[in-house]
């Protein structure tokens, strides 16, 4: 299955040129994060697809006005073509934004979903808008990662995390990292990954 990941910056590249050929195989788009509303509504309708969500830390618009025929999977588990996939949405707490949260209010969430995890059997692609602590993530605490995220991984081995938030060109991140069983991708503009 063909995925497109997008995160933290729309592409002129899709959005004003957009080129149906070169997505007609995907099966699913999911977005980690900090882009507007407007541009994941394009991107579902023109590739006719499900569109899966988390927020980032600066979509406070989509609690007014969330992506139209886009499914938010912020704090979910949720099951497409027999995958698992969790969704926590948000970045470290730098400020009072809606969508930020400290390492254990994170780790809070995280315990409310267990038994749906625990049930599950586990799950397997975490899509986040923030890295885990020290895979891809910034040294500043806004950028800086969960570690709530590596314990995740450390006990469930998913085999794919997605997130965003770290912008590539903010220094010479790698887009993907192999951390254990699990291929971590950062979702930064945008990603087709082969599943």
């Amino acid at each position: 299955m063909k995925i497109l990941l997008v995160s933290d910056k729309e592409v002129s590249y899709i959005w004003d040129h957009f080129d149906a050929e070169r997505f007609k195989d995907v099966e699913l788009i999911i977005s980690c994060g900090d882009l507007k509303a407007e541009y994941l509504s394009f991107l579902v309708t023109m590739i006719h697809v499900p569109l899966f969500y988390v927020p980032g830390n600066h979509n406070e618009s989509y609690l007014k006005k969330p992506p139209e025929g886009c499914v938010s999977i912020d704090n979910q588990l949720i099951k497409y073509k027999n995958i698992s996939i969790l969704g926590l949405g948000g970045s470290q707490k730098y400020n009072h934004g809606p969508f930020q949260y400290t390492d254990q209010q994170m780790q809070k969430r995280i315990s409310r979903l267990k038994h749906k995890i625990w049930w599950n059997g586990g799950f397997d692609i975490l899509v986040t808008h923030a890295p885990a602590y020290g895979l891809g993530d910034g040294e500043d605490l806004c950028h800086q990662g969960f570690k709530s995220f590596n314990k995740l991984l450390d006990q469930y081995s998913p085999r794919y995390f997605f997130h965003g938030h770290q912008h590539l060109n903010y220094s010479r991140q790698s887009r993907i990292i192999q951390y254990k069983n699990t291929t971590i991708i950062n979702a930064y503009e945008y990603y087709l990954l082969d599943y």
